[in-house]
């Protein structure tokens, strides 16, 4: 085997939106990185590739401003201005469908302060956001990317951690981030053990192009499968997120186009005028997953490597990017002490930092699933009484729009738009 000399103080084992994002943050910290990904880089950028949107929180933006990122996105990211949440039912010939009597609606114009002028959120299609991602990441020269290769073994020692890639190389540094997923071998190599379940529930992911402009206004539906969400894209267009039955949305993702027409009518309305599907769907399986443990000896943790949470609420990709912030400051720190980038202390203190974060937001979408995935009249009627009853609560409101947006508590120096 070769063994890679380059003097790197991290090496990011996966190249994904969270992998990229972290390098990103790192480098700005001061660090010299290595990301590798089994998947080439240019595959990822492909159209095909993914269908898939996000929805960035606006104090993640800040972040993504801060590294570059955000000017790379240009006319690819349009703002969510307004969120209105709702039950729902599908229209099915019987009872009329569409949004329920209660209401719960956020609006950035109420922001004030350091928030004013900001939106809700931002969304961005997944392939723009690589793209944009890569392009920072291949300009950077603290940035090495490997690919296509996998990682076939860690080995964590006392003074260094060395990753085994399948071309033959051996890679070494003090500092080794788990980016590559739920099923993250860095952290099955560390011994650190998950545990998780499955919702019952899969999400349908797609594109539509409509008739009439959306404003900027994204849509929830809390419908009796599972909640319905419209989400506003750059132009006419916007991403779902679809939850359905397991054999519901199997049959969806291969669907013949106008039973997929007819189905996708029952649920978003005529609202936007004439609907058409505008690109591939996707169908996977709603999880949720908790690690016992963020790091270990030489590991650090990001993304869904570290948790995994039901896309009721939008923040998987944002609770990554959020580790990422708060892994960046807490190594600038411990480069500008002299001390090892590994040092025990400091993985400590990005554990806690991230691990209350991340649960409570694990147990807020959990309860908004038991809650909103059910058609049971009298809670039906509660949780409307209660959406009803916060919308009329300004404070409360806008509250719950700075916890959605990242804007609460003691945030990493790239969540307020400032290098670490």
């Amino acid at each position: 085997m070769r063994n890679h000399d380059d003097d790197f103080d991290a090496i990011i084992s996966g190249g994904g939106l969270v992998g990229l994002t972290t390098a990103l943050a790192l480098n700005s910290a001061g660090l010299n990185v290595c990301v590798v990904d089994a998947l080439p880089f240019e595959t990822q950028l492909a159209e095909t590739f993914d269908g898939r949107s996000s929805a960035i929180a606006f104090a993640n933006m800040r972040m993504l401003r801060a590294l570059g990122v955000a000017d790379r996105l240009s006319e690819n990211k349009g703002p969510i201005n307004q969120i209105l949440v709702s039950d729902g039912r599908p229209h099915d010939g019987l009872r009329p469908g569409g949004p329920g009597p209660f209401m719960l609606h956020f609006d950035a114009d109420e922001f004030s302060g350091d928030d004013a002028d900001e939106p809700l959120g931002w969304m961005v299609e997944n392939r723009h956001m690589r793209m944009a991602l890569l392009a920072e990441a291949r300009d950077r020269k603290g940035i090495t990317l490997i690919a296509p290769v996998r990682a076939q073994g860690f080995d964590f020692k006392e003074t260094k951690a060395n990753i085994t890639l399948s071309d033959g190389q051996v890679l070494s540094a003090p500092l080794i981030v788990g980016a590559e997923g739920r099923n993250s071998p860095a952290r099955q190599a560390a011994g650190i053990r998950s545990h998780g379940w499955g919702y019952g529930q899969w999400g349908v992911v797609a594109t539509v192009a409509h008739e009439q402009p959306h404003h900027g206004i994204a849509h929830e539906y809390f419908l009796p499968n599972g909640p319905f969400a419209i989400l506003p894209l750059p132009g006419n267009r916007a991403s779902l997120v679809w939850t359905e039955t397991p054999a519901a949305a199997k049959y969806l993702k291969t669907a013949p186009e106008d039973f997929f027409q007819a189905e996708l009518e029952r649920r978003f309305g005529r609202f936007l005028g004439e609907l058409s599907p505008a690109g591939p769907r996707w169908a996977y399986p709603l999880t949720l997953m908790v690690v016992e443990k963020y790091t270990a000896p030489r590991l650090a943790l990001v993304g869904d490597a570290a948790h995994g949470m039901h896309p009721i609420a939008g923040q998987g990709f944002n609770a990554g990017i959020r580790d990422a912030a708060a892994l960046a400051d807490v190594m600038a720190e411990t480069v500008r002490a002299g001390l090892d980038i590994a040092d025990p202390i400091a993985l400590e203190r990005y554990e806690q930092w991230r691990r209350f974060d991340n649960t409570a937001l694990l147990a807020a979408t959990e309860g908004f699933v038991r809650l909103f995935s059910n058609d049971i009249a009298p809670i039906r009627l509660l949780r409307g009484l209660g959406m009803a009853a916060v919308d009329k609560i300004g404070p409360a409101r806008r509250f719950f729009a700075r916890e959605a947006g990242g804007g609460v508590g003691a945030l990493p120096n790239l969540l307020q738009g400032e290098l670490p």
